[in-house]
């Protein structure tokens, strides 16, 4: 009888990352899980970002597709844009994970455990649990903002999530689906935060899996102060929303 597994999409927004995308690919595929698909999901990229991409999915024999967008408006909505895709392809795992190669690629079969064995509806790769960690390239101030963000996040919304700001997170289809993804506005690290106080809202089963954040490679952060901003003032218009039953969280 021939096993069956369930469809898992590393959605991968891209924007200039034309030197890490390539690299970010060859490590996903030699994990070597069965029926593992990568969505590039690229905001017309000055640097020929959306080329390259195409050019691994001609190669990849189905396992690598490319969602063009017109224009760059924010990770939120390339994250948004290409959760939707890969629901509507019937993937019943998704992996969100930036194309920086910060996000270790070795952590996804610890991610997928806990999903299929332990019933998580979304594990996050978080830097802040025991055995996790922040790159050594870090100053100081940087460590300290991550960790302040953080404390502040948690403090405002009663998040029991260690790491409330991380990009590098695994949901179950349903989970989305509960959630709503394709109505969140927030960006950057609002978005995480977000879809975060979304799951606990649902009373969804979440836990965290320790993992090494290594600063990028390649490019530079995109990150701007409108984003900063959003970052600031979304716990508070989360807060007063209604509240609803609190998330289970469970660290490794």
């Amino acid at each position: 009888m021939t096993a069956v597994f369930p469809k898992i999409t590393v959605v991968v927004p891209t924007y200039n990352e034309r030197e890490n995308l390539p690299v970010l690919v060859a490590q996903l595929q030699a994990l070597s899980i069965p029926n593992l698909h990568v969505l590039v999901v690229d905001d017309n990229s000055p640097d020929g970002t959306g080329v390259v991409a195409d050019q691994l999915s001609a190669e990849s024999r189905g396992t690598v597709s490319v969602l063009h967008r017109k224009e760059k408006d924010g990770l939120g909505r390339a994250y948004v844009a290409g959760m939707t895709e890969a629901l509507a392809g019937n993937s019943e795992i998704i992996i969100q994970m930036d194309a920086d190669l910060s996000h270790p690629v070795a952590a996804i079969p610890t991610m997928l455990e806990r999903i299929q064995d332990s019933g998580a509806a979304l594990v996050i790769g978080s830097r802040y649990v025991t055995g996790g960690s922040t790159a050594a390239e870090w100053p100081w101030h940087r460590k300290a903002l991550s960790a302040w963000a953080n404390f502040y996040v948690g403090a405002i919304l009663g998040l029991k999530v260690k790491d409330a700001t991380a990009g590098y997170k695994a949901w179950t289809a349903s989970a989305l689906q509960q959630i709503d993804v394709a109505s969140i506005q927030s960006d950057g690290y609002s978005f995480q935060v977000e879809m975060n106080y979304r799951a606990a809202r649902h009373g969804l089963k979440i836990m965290e899996v320790p993992i090494h954040f290594e600063e990028r490679v390649e490019g530079a952060s995109k990150m701007d102060l409108r984003e900063q901003l959003e970052s600031a003032l979304t716990p508070w218009k989360l807060r007063f929303q209604k509240v609803e039953a609190p998330a289970r969280v469970t660290a490794f």
